[in-house]
């Protein structure tokens, strides 16, 4: 097996049809029969571990590894635009310049949210018509969440916008000055104005993960990621000639590259060559199917009421550290922004689960389901604890590359402790929370959201820094209980089972 298209009738039921894009073990086995859900019941938990019948565990881990590794280079690489983002900003500009991105970063997320959800939900339902081989229902739900994507993010470009100052005074809590204020309002003010042009690359990105096709967003984010980059230093600090524009500088480079990439992935999707292929006319521009409709809104709702549960937890866990001054603030971004490169691991081998596991279940085979969910699973844990063990030994030549001021490289390299602690934990989170999405279980993830981030973290945030006066580290204690519990909560969800008997799509 390897990418590109499979000969019909080569192996399996699964392949009638010549597929195009990534092809995996699936492809070349059978269908499961109608009552795949009470045949999957009757087995025991011994039975259940047992592969099929001419199946490997080297052969799923080569799936796996086929979508995962395009995803964490993206990852990795938007990861690495978000740090030399950050760096320029802060050595460039100065410390209260990370401090007017940071401001910014969450409103700007609230929106986000929006089109993630969304996202949640084409991912979802693709990744099942990929799996029952229906290619023409899968380039519909590509078109419907794309129409959807454009008109959500039209209002919240208007909306963001407009509202701009206000969110960023409120997210200063009375901690931050006016200047800082002024440029982290111009900052969010860009960045909704070109919300548009990244919220469609997202959909597109979305869709082609869901088919288990993710080279293709590897390439146009790479490329996206370098014009950037190349902004950033015309921009920044002014350079060929090109006016110095700071915070302001660092936005408008982004937002630029955000365009790239978007012309880049409608490229994809036109052209037909992985799998998807967008069609669109006048006609059919706002003909919806009942069944997609109802499958988006079943998976997309609770996602983006997860969403904004989660980011309405980060908000208020946010200002209480912005109340703690500049330098605690900017030591709190600077450590957030190293996270996030973390999270790549995590979220590469969730979109990996994603996208099998919804496979899996449209081709009725819980089996293949579960034993992606493990191998997916394993090699996350284990890649994890090593990115935690490398984070300890460098921690403090990590907060060096974001700046030079004495007191944020000594705070932000007791954070990274917690940081590192956190990996497998996450880990752990980011794969689990896919699976349980991917089969459509987001309903339960939007519950533990509001209990984890918004009551644990919020909570014990408060009284750590106001009651226990632990400042920065208080508020990091107080994150690494709700990390913990949410990852509890997600595995005990998956253990149960409920996510196998969830139908999306008639």
């Amino acid at each position: 097996m390897k990418d590109g298209t499979v000969p019909a009738g080569s192996a399996g039921s699964g392949t009638k049809s010549a597929i195009k894009g990534v092809t995996t073990t699936l492809d070349f086995i059978d269908f499961g029969s109608e009552n795949y859900y009470e045949e999957d019941q009757q087995k025991t938990k011994a039975e259940r571990k047992k592969l099929p019948e001419n199946i490997t565990s080297q052969q799923l881990y080569k799936d796996i590894l086929r979508i995962a590794w395009p995803s964490l280079i993206e990852l990795f690489l938007s990861s690495l635009v978000n740090m030399v983002d950050t760096m320029m900003v802060g050595r460039i500009v100065g410390t209260e310049a990370l401090s007017a991105v940071g401001l910014a970063t969450q409103p700007k997320f609230i929106f986000m949210s929006m089109i993630m959800a969304l996202n949640t939900g084409a991912t979802a339902l693709v990744s099942r018509a990929r799996g029952a081989n229906d290619q023409e229902k899968a380039n519909i739900i590509l078109r419907q969440s794309m129409v959807f994507a454009a008109i959500i993010s039209i209002v919240c470009a208007i909306v963001g916008t407009m509202t701009s100052k206000y969110l960023v005074i409120f997210m200063a809590n009375g901690g931050m000055s006016d200047d800082i204020i002024k440029e982290a309002t111009l900052y969010l003010q860009i960045q909704m104005i070109g919300f548009p042009t990244g919220a469609l690359a997202f959909s597109v990105t979305a869709a082609l993960r869901g088919t288990g096709n993710t080279k293709p967003a590897m390439v146009y984010n790479i490329i996206a990621n370098l014009v950037n980059i190349l902004g950033n230093w015309l921009l920044i600090g002014g350079n060929l000639g090109f006016p110095a524009m700071g915070v302001a500088g660092a936005s408008l480079a982004t937002v630029i590259g955000q365009l790239v990439g978007t012309i880049l992935a409608l490229a994809c999707v036109f052209s037909g060559r992985y799998y998807l292929r967008l069609r669109i006319s006048w006609k059919n521009l706002f003909k919806f199917d009942k069944d997609i409709l109802s499958g988006l809104v079943t998976v997309g709702l609770p996602a983006m009421i997860e969403q904004l549960i989660m980011r309405a937890g980060v908000i208020i866990f946010t200002r209480m550290i912005a109340g703690l001054g500049p330098v605690d603030y900017s030591t709190h971004q600077v450590c957030l922004n190293i996270q996030s490169m973390s999270f790549m691991l995590g979220q590469a081998f969730a979109t990996a689960a994603t996208s099998l596991v919804g496979q899996s279940i449209g081709k009725r085979r819980l089996d293949m389901a579960q034993h992606y969910s493990r191998c997916c699973q394993q090699l996350g844990a284990m890649l994890a604890l090593m990115l935690g063990l490398l984070m300890v030994i460098f921690r403090k030549y990590l907060v060096m590359l974001y700046s030079t001021d004495g007191a944020v490289i000594a705070r932000g390299a007791t954070i990274l402790f917690f940081v590192a602690f956190l990996q497998p934990i996450q880990s752990g989170q980011f794969i689990t929370g896919g699976i349980l999405r991917g089969a459509g279980d987001t309903k339960a993830v939007a519950l533990y959201m509001l209990l984890t981030v918004v009551v644990i973290r919020t909570v014990l945030c408060y009284i750590m820094v106001n009651l226990f006066h632990l400042g920065i580290v208080g508020a990091w204690i107080a994150q690494c209980a709700d990390q913990c519990t949410r990852t509890l909560l997600f595995i005990r969800r998956y253990n149960k089972g409920y996510w196998k008997k969830i139908k999306l799509l008639s």
